[in-house]
């Protein structure tokens, strides 16, 4: 047997809205959610001397990224610049623009800043951030008697 559902002409414009008020309030907790506008992707993991953070820029140079540590922060700027507009040209299609970011995370410890290197090659910003001494793991030998 077949159910016959009343029609209600608002119930989808409802849920619509309830859609868009779901993306906003995610989407203003975390700026970066589902790659929107702006985000830097990266990847961060860390071994007993260091820590070593991977992040995707692709389309940019090494002089379009700042990178700086503050304390526990670290923090990636960057910009994509506009390409000249063809004059007599008629786009069909115009997407690419002009484009800034700016990504700060807190790191699990202290690094040296100091002694920070950073590699840019194929859109990929690879920085190795050494730790303090004072946080490196210790092993102590045990002697008995």
């Amino acid at each position: 047997m077949t159910n016959i559902t009343r029609w209600e002409p608002f119930r989808e414009a409802r849920r619509m809205h309830d859609m868009l008020d779901s993306m906003m309030d995610r989407s203003l907790i975390d700026p970066f959610w589902s790659g929107a506008a702006g985000s830097l992707p990266m990847d961060i993991y860390q071994t007993d001397d260091e820590i070593v953070v991977k992040a995707s820029a692709p389309g940019l140079t090494a002089d379009d990224l700042e990178v700086s540590i503050r304390g526990e922060t670290l923090s990636i700027r960057g910009e994509q610049k506009a390409e000249e507009v063809q004059e007599g040209a008629r786009y069909h299609i115009r997407e690419r623009r002009v484009e800034s970011f700016s990504r700060s995370i807190s790191l699990p410890t202290m690094v040296q800043a100091e002694k920070v290197k950073a590699e840019f090659e194929n859109g990929i910003l690879t920085l190795t951030l050494p730790k303090v001494e004072e946080v490196k793991p210790k092993t102590i030998t045990v002697k008995a008697k």
